[in-house]
């Protein structure tokens, strides 16, 4: 090998590994749990909020989030006909490809919106959507097409008053999704071909809007989510419901992904209901649980929300709270920028408010510290698509638009 091509390519290499070090692969990032990993971000922001990098527009309509890897944006749009998946550079937010996965569903129910509410999944060299009308598809990441079918013709499921709305899963060979409705509560597939694995027969609940969220819980690996009617445990080897837990579903929309630590699991709601911590353990080779305690202090809607050593920090509400894992203790309320989304990264909580504003706050349980704001371009509806952190930068969907932050704290 040539000494040039050498240095080329060790510069590629050292440059896939700093990106691989900071991608944000899909829902919630690469814990699926809204945390980045990422240090070195500005403790504080300017006045009129940091720097803007590169604008992105005519996206098409939509709710959903960026899945961030190597050297691409991945996220989801829709046109008055179809629904689509593109792929943006990462460096300057020009389009690379975009790829029809399906019609667009139109129906809106109280004028929320149309267009894809999930976000891409990226698994290698593989890319996996969910369209707001049940179409699951499986891409290269170059955009060319490997396989593809529909949750709700496939499962018998049905469309949701507000649209098909989940991330898919990808666990291993596998992925998982929740087509909802009689025997098919929840599939797993093989996440090469699109086959069944195995449905999960005695889950019948109809579908939430919740993404799953995979653990080893004392050796089982558990599959868990929020479906129409309750939180719910399901096996991973074979699709066996294992528990589930009512209290913290409302009989509307159950929409904010669970979050697990240590044996436990909190799944929460709006309208009216409120949050639960539940403790799982394991007896022959099931998970068995039980309520550590309810809590009205934390009724999160879809702005979800993020546990930082020990502190669970997300939207009672319209009210931006933290409590005490353990115990549900409310250590503090603030009205904050509004009702809103939650992202974690280096001390610090990322939050998109509904009405265009983006916020930074300090992730601590002594008290509300704000450490800065700015405003979005308002796109005529509301802004909920949650903020993804990648490599020192901020990203910020609002509908057609994304805006990308830098972030990265100044060298000393």
């Amino acid at each position: 090998m040539t000494k040039p091509l050498a240095l080329t390519l060790a510069v590629f290499l050292g440059a896939a590994a700093v990106h691989a070090s900071a991608d944000w692969p899909q829902w919630q990032g690469p814990g699926r749990n809204g945390i980045s990993p990422e240090t070195g971000l500005l403790a504080e922001w300017p006045s009129g909020g940091p720097r803007q990098i590169w604008t992105a527009g005519s996206l098409g309509r939509g709710y959903g989030s960026m899945a961030i890897v190597g050297d691409r944006v991945f996220l989801q749009g829709a046109n008055a006909t179809t629904s689509v998946v593109i792929a943006l550079n990462r460096d300057d937010g020009k389009q690379v490809w975009i790829k029809a996965i399906g019609p667009a569903e139109t129906r809106q129910r109280m004028d929320m919106g149309a267009g894809p509410r999930g976000t891409p999944t990226v698994d290698g060299d593989r890319l996996y959507v969910l369209t707001e009308n049940g179409d699951l598809a499986c891409l290269k990441t170059d955009g060319s097409p490997v396989w593809q079918l529909n949750i709700l013709k496939e499962f018998h499921g049905t469309q949701l008053p507000w649209l098909v709305s989940e991330s898919p899963l990808v666990d291993g060979p596998h992925l998982v999704v929740t087509p909802g409705g009689s025997k098919a509560g929840m599939v797993k597939l093989d996440k090469m071909t699109g086959k069944t694995v195995w449905v999960s027969k005695d889950l019948s609940d109809a579908a939430g809007y919740a993404s799953v969220i995979a653990a080893d819980v004392q050796g089982v690996r558990t599959y868990m989510t929020l479906t129409a009617n309750a939180g719910v445990g399901v096996r991973a080897s074979d699709g066996k419901l294992m528990f589930r837990y009512t209290k913290a579903s409302n009989d509307v929309a159950n929409v904010a992904t669970p979050v697990y630590a240590d044996n436990k699991v909190f799944f929460a709601s709006a309208y009216d209901t409120g949050g639960g911590l539940v403790d799982l353990t394991v007896q022959d080779g099931e998970v068995k649980a039980k309520e550590v305690y309810f809590t009205r202090n934390m009724k999160n809607h879809h702005g979800g929300m993020v546990l930082v050593d020990g502190y669970l920090y997300g939207f009672n509400d319209s009210i931006l709270t933290c409590i005490e894992f353990a115990t549900g203790k409310m250590m503090w309320r603030d009205r904050s920028v509004g009702k809103g989304s939650v992202t974690y990264a280096d001390g610090r909580l990322y939050i998109q408010s509904e009405n265009n504003v983006v916020g930074l706050v300090e992730a601590t349980p002594s008290g509300y510290s704000e450490k800065g704001r700015f405003q979005i371009p308002d796109k005529g509806r509301m802004s909920w698509a949650h903020p993804a952190i990648s490599d020192g930068r901020l990203y910020v969907r609002n509908q057609d638009t994304l805006l990308v932050y830098d972030i990265k704290a100044p060298a000393k």
